[in-house]
């Protein structure tokens, strides 16, 4: 085996060695981080067990929906002469119906992604809404730079490679990993 050989085999079992090690942490921890973020905010649309926060409905509907100034792009559901909404119809009943949505969302699918309980599912859900966000509130390529990319790549990696050892997922066999060892004992 010559010198060059030698110095590859110790970098890949070195690299294996780390990633032994290294990848469970790193896997629980970007969970935890990008759980946080929706989390963060899912908790502020709710005063108590149950009970809806009745001021993020206006957050809602004039600044996801209805923005003075309006931003370019994004999903108005207003009347764009008046910036205002005809009081009971349909659409506020939808925007209210998605601000209490977004509120159990966002509190359930960071709640699974922390437990690593149906993991891949969450992060496809916390996906979609970052894609609704950057799509239809802040349709910028400054809001999507930072943070919304930030939350797609972290999310996507949970997606890609599973929740890792330190999950419910792993523990009841529904992380493929798991399931692949399960076929081969």
């Amino acid at each position: 085996m010559n010198m060059l050989e030698k110095l590859r085999q110790f970098y890949l079992q070195i690299g294996q060695q780390l990633s032994r090690f290294l990848e469970p942490l790193a896997l629980f921890f970007l969970r935890f981080m990008v759980a946080k973020v929706f989390l963060d905010s899912g908790l502020t649309k709710w005063d108590g067990f149950l009970k809806f926060n009745v001021e993020k409905y206006d957050l809602f509907m004039y600044e996801f929906f209805c923005p003075d100034p309006v931003r370019p792009g994004a999903l108005q559901l207003c009347n764009p002469e008046t910036l205002e909404y005809v009081e009971g119809s349909f659409v506020v009943k939808i925007i209210e119906l998605l601000a209490v949505s977004a509120g159990v969302v966002e509190v359930l699918l960071p709640i699974l992604l922390i437990l690593g309980l149906f993991s891949r599912f969450a992060a496809l859900g916390l996906i979609g809404m970052t894609l609704f966000i950057q799509l239809a509130v802040f349709p910028t390529w400054d809001h999507w730079i930072n943070p919304a990319s930030w939350w797609a790549a972290s999310l996507l990696v949970i997606v890609a490679c599973g929740p890792g050892i330190l999950s419910i997922d792993r523990l009841l066999g529904l992380d493929a990993k798991a399931a692949t060892a399960k076929k081969q004992i």
